[in-house]
């Protein structure tokens, strides 16, 4: 399985990645169904030309997208991005933490 992650641009600025890589690799949380061959083919932020980006998961072969958990909560345009991901994409909605907000 190849796996991207996509993650909110301004948590960017000042997060490492850790949670999103640590359940990934740990294979927790929407990673858990993930045998040992799952690689991650993209690690990027939605900003820019996300069209583009896009393209360029298609042509690497990613099957699956994870919107990030930061994404899930502090972006306003969640679930436009995940319908348009699922055009294209397996998507799972966060990476780590809980599946489902409160």
């Amino acid at each position: 399985m190849k796996v991207a992650i996509l993650v909110n641009e301004d948590t960017m600025k000042r997060c490492t990645g850790k949670g999103c890589f640590n359940a990934f690799f740990n294979r927790l949380d929407s990673f858990s169904d993930y045998g040992p061959d799952a690689q991650i083919i993209g690690f990027t932020h939605i900003g820019g030309d996300l069209e583009y980006k896009i393209e360029k998961l298609k042509k690497n072969k990613v099957e699956a997208v994870h919107l990030s958990s930061c994404l899930r909560r502090r972006y306003s345009g969640y679930q436009e991005l995940l319908e348009r991901l699922s055009k294209d994409f397996e998507v799972k909605g966060y990476t780590h933490g809980r599946a489902i907000l409160d």
